[in-house]
């Protein structure tokens, strides 16, 4: 049998490792991030992986153009590490939930780098746009390019302030200033989110950087598809069928990508009320150029576009997603499941 001194040895060992457990498990801890709405927290998950503990704020199907924060997002925002945001004055609430969450963490604006579009550009024919504008994807994605990114994170509330809204500019019918914040509609825009994402969260958790870089060149890759995905699937719809009809303006970054014309009843934000006389043009139009379908979304009442489908006998053509994930058991679940749907649903019902 053991001798007492033996046993005594091997409890005092038991103890020992017992008490060493919380420390160990601290350095392991992961990482609290808050990410504005749900296309930002699946990019963040899929840099993060196990490391991070993410928090959405605006969930599958929300509408962050009208979402009211509560005293449990303040509660996140104060206790989170990083916290990533859209930018473009995408997210109206930002700077006030900010203010009362007291947040001293990384913030990160995730279109930072990207060139955005102006609202004077969206009355373009967008065929015309995207042939000059398809140079995008020459852009040099490499580790290192990206490594020497990360010092955007030393931008600072008041900065990211003046930078995130352009709010002196108050644009007709418009709710956001003068640039479109639906930016992640393009995947070479998406890739800046990633490289954006994923600076910040090495800058956070330098010991993970590694496995966040690594994270990121195959999420990379995986959006490099789908760009190439997306372009073989339009390039099937002839020019005349190649016109838009959504509920409200989200994706003029997808139609300059890919050469479709997008137009819509409201203006950039569900928020915005469409005028009698734009709804009355918008009908013209559908009638002389003989626009087969219209598309209601996920995030947006579709009562208008019914309308002025039963008004043009234009069918409705799907849902699309502008600026929300559906849920895990929806056609969206993550970014490249819904720019996929997005593509599929228009192709299938403007080609058919």
């Amino acid at each position: 049998m053991p001798s007492r001194r033996a046993f005594l040895n091997v409890v005092t060992a038991v103890l020992v490792l017992s008490c060493a457990a919380p420390t160990f498990a601290q350095v392991d801890k992961p990482v609290p991030v808050v990410a504005t709405f749900s296309i930002l927290g699946d990019m963040v998950k899929r840099i993060g992986g196990k490391h991070i503990a993410v928090t959405t704020l605006v969930g599958p199907d929300g509408d962050s153009h009208v979402y009211q924060p509560t005293p449990a997002d303040a509660r996140a925002v104060s206790e989170a590490e990083v916290l990533i945001v859209n930018g473009l004055q995408f997210e109206g609430w930002i700077d006030r939930l900010i203010d009362a969450a007291d947040f001293d963490g990384i913030r990160v604006v995730a279109t930072d780098g990207i060139e955005p579009i102006t609202f004077e550009h969206h009355g373009e024919d967008a065929h015309d746009k995207h042939a000059e504008d398809d140079g995008h994807k020459d852009h040099d994605h490499d580790h290192d390019k990206h490594a020497k990114g990360a010092d955007h994170k030393d931008h600072d509330h008041d900065k990211h302030a003046k930078s995130d809204g352009h709010k002196d500019h108050d644009h007709e019918g418009h709710d956001h200033g003068v640039f479109d914040p639906h930016a992640w509609q393009s995947p070479s825009n998406a890739i800046a989110y990633v490289d954006n994402i994923t600076a910040a969260l090495a800058q956070a958790d330098p010991a993970n950087a590694a496995d966040f870089y690594q994270n990121r060149a195959a999420y990379v890759a995986e959006i490099e598809v789908l760009d190439a995905e997306i372009r073989e699937i339009v390039a099937s719809l002839p020019a005349d069928r190649r016109i838009v009809v959504t509920s409200h303006d989200a994706f003029q970054y997808f139609g300059r990508d890919y050469g479709l014309n997008f137009i819509a009843p409201q203006g950039l934000s569900t928020e915005s009320e469409a005028a009698a006389k734009d709804v009355a043009h918008l009908i013209q139009q559908i009638r002389e150029r003989n626009i087969r379908a219209v598309f209601i979304e996920n995030i947006g009442d579709p009562r208008l576009l019914k309308l002025i489908a039963d008004e043009t006998e234009a069918v409705i053509g799907g849902t699309l997603y502008p600026g929300a994930l559906s849920g895990s058991d929806g056609p969206a679940p993550t970014y490249l499941d819904m720019m996929r749907h997005n593509a599929t649903t228009l192709v299938q019902a403007l080609g058919s």
